[in-house]
């Protein structure tokens, strides 16, 4: 018996099988769980839908994160499936590419706002949306990294994002607290995504991994997905507004 039999799990971000929620949603169904894959829109249903069929989930629904119609239908559209859910998984970054290629005092108005919007603001929306039908015991899960934390160049305003989206999991943690909600953040390392080719120097960034984390080694979507497992179970009942660090240890190091 898996560590997640019997437990539903939405899971929001997979755009293709490099997807850090890919591994992740992969990792749930193999402990038990029960899956649904979220897509934004019709070119990302495409590729969801293949990927659905793999994994074996119970269906796909629409979310626009920047659609308010789309938070007031969504649990609404859930129901259709499944009464209560158990883990809700938030894998959802965007920036604008100009805005993570210049120096980041030249941010623009929009660029700051587009990024926060979707990839901090949309935890809080989500949540909202669904806590009401989330069972006692279950557990809400975003992906951040280290940008948050330090300046990484040319993170720029995804690092402002994600910082954003840490601190919006401690008061997330602090409200859902009192119905048996879990609220935390996986910052894993670099991994190749469709979100990291955004990114201008990332192959440095893995090249600092294999040079300076203790691991000597970039971490994999396998090692995120074992962590969203943790946390997700029942193994991690009295772990909530916390950020668990999944990249080899390159957090604790100075000087690189």
């Amino acid at each position: 018996m898996g560590l997640l039999e019997g437990k539903k799990a939405l899971i929001f971000g997979v755009a293709n099988d490099r997807s850090i929620a890919w591994g992740i949603a992969k990792k749930l169904k193999a402990e038990g769980a029960e899956v649904a894959l979220s897509y934004v829109n019709d070119a990302i249903k495409k590729r969801v839908e293949p990927l659905a069929e793999e994994l074996g989930a119970s269906f796909i629904f629409e979310m626009d994160v920047t659609n308010d119609e789309h938070y007031a239908s969504l649990a609404g559209k859930v129901q259709k499936h499944w009464e209560k859910i158990d883990i809700v998984v938030h894998s959802i970054a965007f920036a604008d590419r100009a805005d993570l290629k210049d120096s980041f005092v030249k941010t623009s108005r929009e660029g700051f706002k587009m990024a926060c919007d979707i990839s901090a603001f949309s935890l809080v929306g989500l949540s909202h949306s669904l806590y009401e039908m989330m069972n006692p015991g279950s557990s809400i899960l975003a992906m951040s990294y280290y940008g948050s934390q330090k300046v990484i160049t040319n993170y720029n305003v995804m690092g402002v994002a994600k910082a954003a989206l840490e601190a919006s999991t401690r008061y997330l943690a602090s409200d859902l607290g009192q119905y048996d909600i879990r609220v935390n953040c996986i910052s894993a390392g670099p991994i190749k995504t469709l979100a990291a080719s955004g990114i201008s120097g990332f192959r440095d960034l893995l090249s600092k991994v294999e040079d300076y984390a203790p691991m000597k080694k970039n971490v994999t979507q396998d090692d995120v997905g074992g962590t969203a497992c943790y946390l997700a179970s029942d193994l991690s009942t009295g772990v909530t507004g916390q950020v668990l660090y999944v990249d080899s240890g390159l957090n604790i190091m100075g000087g690189f």
